[in-house]
């Protein structure tokens, strides 16, 4: 890390690189150092050998000791340096207005220079977090007294701002906006967050209440996106005028331009992620705010012409002209009848064998670690000059954590598996009762290609199901997740301040659930269906999808409605056969939030396409 380097050697190195001194000579500064470092001087008598004492940190002020502490993510003296401060200073609250946020705020510019990353950062949160533990029943006796004495409550920490974050209505994943409030808690904000699943009318109610200064707002699902235009809607109804930070996984600056920022006019921000959180409610609680908000508006209006100037140039096909480019597959090549018919649940798989189809790479971008091309991927990565080193470390920490939730028994892994007889009628797919395919037990709707873009065939998920009438076709379905008892767990970290392994855990869950999925794929292909019963693919090429068939998602590019979901639901009796553990929310979003679901193609012609 930069400032682990010591003051005398940062100025060499900086001076060589810039190619700039005082003097001119920093070339031969640097060549002499050089050669000292290669045959350094002989240590003065009685010190020669002695090693540096690993903990010499420990030998300076309680100031000193919390910065240490708090920028290395060192809690194991967190509760003696604290309280040697508190004894000297006497107010708790000056503890923690004076030596650990001083220390938060050189981990906030390190982290805004690059010089940190988000994994050291989340240690450092909670480091504070245990150190404003410790102080808080102090804090709450002098409460009590100023309350007694004087009918107020001064005891209050002066926060720079306060920011009211929540997952909207109807959507459950919440890693990134929670990993946006440890960084904006490590930049002295104070961060008030109200959960997952939160209505429109419970959001504004307690921003109201509390006075707050910004609102943001998170969401991974398409649906979400429409509850945030809601909630933007009804922010203008009341007459608010708290700025608006969206976020999230589907979320987009255009998006936000085009759909967000026409309904609401005292600031909507699209914030790309967790490290430009704070830069943005800094800007939004500056002197300069009406000059900040007046150039996004100026972005947003810039990109919401170009917006509607390429809907001018976009051609459709009409639905019919669409269909009569419909592909033609070769039905001779029409996978074999499955070995198995019917709905099966997987209860409480074995995370061993999951483990070992866990793809790595996006591990890491939950966490911004991003190295440069070649080493962007998951191993290469621990190659990279700048990420490499942390990357080593986060994943030691991933793998222990691992470890520990196979030994104890933490999380669940649990799936459901359909495989149904089915035929194409139009652009939709029709799941039968039985093999006389005489009733229709539901019905996967389907959506055409219409974009005139000179292509010779337009697309439908239907197209690689047999239509009726040419041979008797079938279609695979599951559900599944990691993430069974990962609420609960995240509850427990969360109360003791551990926010960093709250964090971590979520992180190895979504990385089992999508390990799980890629693991029920195998099966369904090469034993449950046995379309590809000799396939032999190593993990990496199953990441390449080298295996015969896709498996899209509802909500996905090929077909972007999420109420699909629950036709999938139902035909897979879901919630019956995992006795609720796996279920949707009202706006189809998967809870445990770890958790995976597809429909599956098997035709050897079938293939990955937007709508």
């Amino acid at each position: 890390r930069y400032t682990d380097i010591d003051e005398n050697t940062r100025k060499l190195c900086e001076e060589v690189i810039l190619n700039k001194s005082a003097d001119g000579k920093h070339v031969e500064r640097f060549l002499e150092f050089a050669e000292n470092v290669r045959k350094p001087a002989p240590a003065a008598s009685g010190e020669a050998g002695k090693p540096a004492a690993k903990d010499a940190w420990r030998n300076g002020t309680y100031t000193e000791r919390l910065h240490h502490g708090l920028i290395h993510g060192i809690d194991k003296f967190i509760d003696g340096d604290v309280e040697e401060a508190r004894a000297d200073l006497k107010i708790p609250l000056h503890v923690i207005e004076g030596p650990l946020m001083q220390g938060m705020g050189i981990i906030g510019d390190l982290f805004g220079a690059g010089k940190m990353f988000l994994p050291q950062v989340i240690k450092s949160a909670r480091v504070m977090k245990k150190a404003v533990a410790y102080l808080t029943p102090f804090m709450e006796e002098e409460k009590r007294a100023a309350a007694i004495e004087a009918g107020e409550d001064p005891d209050q920490p002066k926060y720079n701002g306060v920011v009211l974050m929540a997952t909207v209505k109807g959507d459950v994943h919440d890693i990134g906006k929670n990993i946006v409030g440890v960084v904006l808690g490590c930049n002295n904000f104070k961060v008030i967050d109200m959960g997952v699943m939160v209505p429109c009318d419970k959001i504004l109610e307690l921003a109201l209440k509390e006075k707050v200064d910004v609102i943001g707002l998170s969401g991974l699902i398409t649906p979400s996106l429409d509850e945030m235009v809601y909630v933007a809607e009804q922010m203008k109804v009341r007459g608010m005028t708290t700025p608006l930070m969206i976020g999230g996984a589907t979320t987009s600056k255009r998006h936000t331009a085009v759909k967000l920022a026409t309904k609401y006019e005292h600031g909507i921000i699209h914030v790309l992620d967790a490290s430009r959180s704070c830069t943005v409610v800094s800007a939004l609680l500056s002197k300069e705010k009406q000059g900040y908000l007046d150039d996004i508006t100026e972005e947003y209006d810039e990109i919401r012409e170009e917006y509607y100037a390429t809907l001018v140039d976009k051609k459709w096909k009409t639905l019919e002209q669409a269909q009569s480019k419909k592909p033609s597959l070769d039905w001779s090549k029409l996978p074999s009848k499955p070995k198995f018919i019917g709905n099966m649940c997987i209860k409480e798989h074995p995370i061993d064998e999951i483990i070992e189809y866990i793809d790595w790479t996006p591990f890491f971008q939950v966490y911004q670690l991003r190295g440069k091309y070649p080493n962007r991927d998951y191993p290469a990565i621990f190659k990279d000059e700048r990420v490499g080193e942390e990357a080593k470390k986060l994943f030691a920490e991933a793998k222990e954590m691992l470890a520990w939730i196979v030994k104890e028994g933490l999380l669940k892994c649990t799936g459901v598996v359909g495989i149904h007889p089915a035929n194409t009628v139009g652009d939709d797919i029709e799941v039968y009762t039985g093999e006389d395919r005489n009733t229709v037990k539901c019905k996967f709707m389907g959506l055409r290609q219409q974009l005139d873009i000179g292509e010779s065939t337009y697309w439908c998920q239907s197209d690689f199901i047999a239509p009726k009438g040419v041979a008797p076709d079938y279609i695979s379905a599951f559900a599944c997740t990691g993430g069974i008892g990962c609420h609960e767990q995240r509850k427990k970290f969360e109360a003791t301040g551990d926010i960093d392994k709250a964090i971590l855990l979520e992180a190895v869950a979504d990385r089992l659930a999508e390990a799980f999925a890629e693991l029920i794929h195998l099966k369904i292909r090469t034993t449950l269906w046995g379309y590809a019963a000799d396939e032999k693919l190593s993990l990496s090429d199953l990441l390449k999808v080298k295996y015969q068939g896709i498996r899209p998602a509802p909500g996905y590019p090929s077909q972007p409605d999420h109420r699909e979901k629950q036709t999938m639901w139902d035909l897979l009796e879901i919630n019956k056969l995992t006795e609720n553990k796996l279920e949707l929310t009202e706006s189809y979003m998967m809870t445990p939030s770890a958790s995976v679901s597809a429909l599956v193609f098997a035709h050897p012609e079938a293939k990955y396409f937007s709508v």
